[in-house]
């Protein structure tokens, strides 16, 4: 299927836009109700499909279940009203095509979740990153550890600032807790693959353990005196990877993780550890000279190594932020990079797969309008305003040869919530910028942001019928949220 043949006509807005439709003359007499013909065709990819509507009906040719489902969803775009004969191909240009959740800073219920999972699935999004642990929350029951659950998810208040003022810091009063239960977890599992989407579960190794360490003490390397934080910041306070217990403990969390969740991939994070409290630590420089190791950072990828040895010998293969390449992986690796061409390229060198989620163009927290005020609280950071343009902009074609693009799985979109504690505020930051981000996922080329925006008039509509909030400016109107 060729995806550089596009012809789209006034009538068809379909989001993402497929790969080719040819608009014929006229309307389809059955009704959107009606059952379409189905055919499945071992000559397309299992998420490809054909969607043919003419006067005598709709008929699906897909590669697979997964084509079949994205059939209909294109199909739901089509109204409402009358069925316009149409003649559509389609296939994603990405295999994974993903949106990472934080769970951790904010707590959503199952409900909300199944919401998020909703709309991915209408935007053709196979795979949900579910982010459970961090230094401000644990989310997930792990029976063997029950303090992860009674202490671990409670924070009885946030510290944060309305802007970004170093004097600014205040406490809310507000205290967020909650957590997942296996069975709640498997009830989303299903609840997602009847979507075609997959869950991959995110659990921090070996920094941003905060939460983990005030459950139970002796996982540091002071062993004593850890909190769940109450503050946006990376704590120092981390795994002590110079002990035996921690990989006992944390091949025991990953055990029931992998038990858990039937996902290829298991996410060990592998982010911003500090390691202060390694170079004081006794039993991490032990194990820094046993092993014959230079210093922290290789520490580090000892312990990342050891956990994908893990990992593996359960079947399954790990993914991990760009930290993970730092002292060399097994192939069946693979990094989620943030930082974009530079450490991208590094890490194919290294014969490592890649999954791309540029802060600039796929980092969902950030300011939508240089005008803060106008908006519900958001990260600013060094990218204070990533629009609807600059999240469409994303095309990996642009910066890979195609041997490097081989090397890349696909692409995700992130929404940490350390400023988003509701579902209304959830809403706004990723519609319509998910949107965005789908068609660049989908359609993986060069594109026309006008044609894109004319889209998304028609898909805003769907969204008020849904009673969905997003960023309202977008289409022109007032922005419908509270600050």
């Amino acid at each position: 299927m060729n995806h550089l043949i596009i012809l789209v006509l006034a009538a068809v807005s379909i989001i993402p836009k497929p790969a080719v439709v040819v608009e014929l003359n006229g309307n389809c007499k059955a009704s959107r109700a009606q059952t379409p013909q189905v055919t499945l065709s071992p000559a397309l990819k299992s998420e490809a499909y054909i969607l043919d509507i003419d006067r005598k009906g709709v008929r699906i040719c897909a590669g697979g279940e997964a084509g079949v489902f994205y059939a209909r969803e294109t199909l739901a775009q089509l109204g409402p009203g009358a069925l316009p004969c149409v003649h559509i191909e389609d296939a994603p240009a990405f295999d994974y095509r993903g949106m990472m959740l934080d769970c951790s800073r904010h707590f959503w219920t199952v409900d909300e979740i199944k919401t998020v999972l909703d709309l991915l699935a209408m935007h053709k999004i196979n795979t949900f990153h579910w982010h459970l642990t961090d230094d401000q929350g644990w989310r997930i029951e792990i029976k063997k550890y029950p303090e992860l659950t009674r202490v671990g998810n409670y924070r009885p208040y946030t510290v944060s600032w309305p802007g970004w003022h170093p004097d600014g810091w205040i406490p809310d009063g507000v205290p967020v807790d909650g957590f997942y239960t296996q069975e709640q977890a498997r009830e989303i599992i299903e609840y997602a693959a009847e979507r075609h989407i997959a869950v991959i579960p995110e659990i921090e190794i070996p920094g941003h353990s905060t939460a983990a360490l005030a459950s139970y003490p002796w996982l540091g390397c002071r062993g004593e005196g850890y909190q769940v934080a109450c503050k946006w910041l990376i704590s120092k306070d981390v795994y002590c990877p110079g002990k035996e217990s921690t990989f006992a403990f944390l091949q025991g969390v990953l055990d029931e993780i992998m038990d858990l969740f039937p996902s290829e991939y298991i996410h060990i994070g592998g982010d911003e550890c500090k390691k202060e409290e390694w170079e004081k630590c006794p039993n991490c420089q032990k194990r820094i000279a046993d092993e014959g190791l230079r210093d922290e950072k290789e520490l580090q990828s000892y312990t990342i190594r050891r956990i994908e040895r893990h990992v593996r010998s359960r079947g399954r293969k790990i993914i991990g932020w760009d930290e993970i390449s730092e002292g060399g992986l097994s192939t069946t690796a693979v990094v989620m990079s943030r930082f974009g061409p530079p450490s991208v390229k590094r890490v194919i060198q290294n014969g490592n797969f890649v999954i791309l989620c540029p802060g600039e163009h796929c980092y969902f927290d950030y300011y939508q309008n240089p005008d803060n005020a106008a908006e519900p609280r958001a990260h600013k950071g060094g990218n204070g305003n990533l629009n609807l343009e600059k999240a469409y902009k994303l095309n990996p074609r642009n910066n890979y040869t195609p041997a490097e693009l081989a090397m890349v799985k696909g692409v995700e979109c992130c929404l940490w919530t350390e400023y988003v504690p509701v579902m209304s505020h959830l809403e706004y930051m990723i519609l319509p910028r998910l949107d965005a981000f789908s068609e660049a996922a989908w359609t993986g080329g060069d594109r026309d942001f006008d044609d894109f925006h004319a889209r998304v008039q028609v898909m805003a509509r769907r969204y008020d019928a849904l009673g969905l909030n997003y960023a309202r400016h977008y289409i022109g109107a007032k922005p419908d949220f509270e600050k």
